[in-house]
């Protein structure tokens, strides 16, 4: 397990990006007893999968993925799951000093000594990289000696050209049931990758590194900023 951590704060736009990155990392610190917030800024009301015929109509999809977020949250064992209110798709749109209000807002009621997010230009999706600016810019405002350490997921197809191996590998294997539990709970979205694991596992694959054995983050690099001037 990693290193042991007063407070954990993770902040990602959408409810399954915890299920996919770090879900197991969580479920290790949460049965550690480490307290964990979840900041999840949307519902995920724009994602693509309705099921083909439709589970599901656009208007329904925010209360199936909030509920599945709350499901993911119980598997993983997160106590402070906080819904921050935003749109899907739109966080990009949002005003920069609002959003790093509310990134402040969290550390400053929480004072974490980990925070989780994306890492900056190495997390594809537009609202990724917003949360991700924000994240970065509140921490880089506090007194260096205050700032929590920060890890970001990376998975570009540039990044590790360009950054790098990551820095933290973490063996999940001893939660692979409490991960595949967070990935089930979002079924809505993820059964394709349940299904390729399924099968997988039939055609006798072993336990090599994948997203179910390992995570692995980057510390970010305040000496490599994303930002040339600030």
């Amino acid at each position: 397990m990693l290193q042991p951590e007063r407070q954990i704060l993770v902040v990602f736009p959408h409810p399954d990006d915890e299920a996919f990155g770090v879900s197991g990392t969580l479920a290790q610190y949460a049965k550690a007893g480490t307290p964990i917030t979840y900041a999840c800024l949307t519902l995920g009301e724009m994602g693509r999968n309705l099921g083909n015929p439709p589970f599901t109509t656009r208007e329904e999809l925010p209360l199936i993925r909030k509920k599945e977020l709350q499901a993911s949250c119980e598997a993983i064992g997160i106590k402070d799951l906080r819904m921050m209110g935003l749109r899907d798709k739109t966080v990009e749109f949002e005003d920069d000093e609002e959003m790093v209000a509310m990134m402040t807002n969290l550390i400053d009621e929480l004072n974490p000594s980990l925070i989780i997010t994306f890492y900056p230009n190495y997390a594809v999706h537009p609202d990724h990289e917003a949360t991700a600016r924000a994240v970065v810019r509140a921490v880089r405002r506090m007194p260096e000696s205050d700032r929590p350490r920060l890890y970001g997921l990376a998975f570009a197809n540039n990044t590790v050209a360009e950054l790098g191996d990551p820095d933290i590998i973490n063996d999940i294997n001893d939660v692979r049931e409490e991960k595949m539990n967070s990935m089930r709970a979002h079924i809505s979205q993820t059964g394709w990758m349940l299904q390729e694991e399924e099968k997988r596992k039939e055609e006798g694959a072993t336990a090599e590194n994948n997203w179910f054995t390992n995570e692995h983050f980057y510390s970010y690099r305040f000496d490599e900023d994303f930002e040339d001037s600030f």
